[in-house]
């Protein structure tokens, strides 16, 4: 299975980074992982709502660029789907039993996923009600894909 990750700029802090590397090499020896990085918009503070709409789409079009048709497209998104990590785990294998080799996770910027990108998805997922910045979004992201591997795999996982 190829897991892609599709976000919305580059992460500067390297704690950050350490964190996805760790998980990036841990996911190695289950799925074939990429995370493909467009860049970002700046954002001023107080922008109005149109402007944020702008902003959005400029975003959401360089995503839908990187966008494989054949894979299913998973949008993280407040309004998705809550799963606990079993229901995430049984999601990935059932993809897998049913012929998709390829599952792309969708990050969207600060502002969140145009509603283009939105559209283009074929589930809608969120990991809360609360909002979490999108550079943590990442991190837990891989978390998740991780023990879902070690769920289906049999093997124990941190409760």
């Amino acid at each position: 299975m190829k897991i892609s990750i599709l976000c919305v700029g580059r992460i500067k802090e390297k704690y950050w980074n350490d964190a996805i590397d760790e998980y990036s090499k841990r996911l190695s020896r289950y799925c074939k992982l990429e995370i493909c990085q467009v860049a970002d918009e700046k954002t001023p503070d107080k922008a109005p709502e149109a402007l944020e709409n702008q902003i959005k789409a400029k975003e959401g079009a360089r995503l839908m660029a990187k966008m494989d048709p054949a894979a299913l497209k998973v949008a993280l998104a407040i309004d998705g789907k809550k799963l606990d990590s079993p229901g995430l785990a049984a999601g990935i294998e059932k993809a897998g039993l049913s012929g998709i080799s390829h599952i792309q996770f969708i990050i969207g910027g600060s502002l969140g996923l145009s509603e283009e990108v939105l559209r283009a998805s074929d589930k809608r997922l969120s990991f809360s009600d609360m909002t979490f910045p999108h550079q943590m979004m990442r991190v837990i992201l891989l978390e998740q894909i991780y023990r879902a591997y070690k769920i289906t795999s049999g093997e124990p996982y941190h409760k």
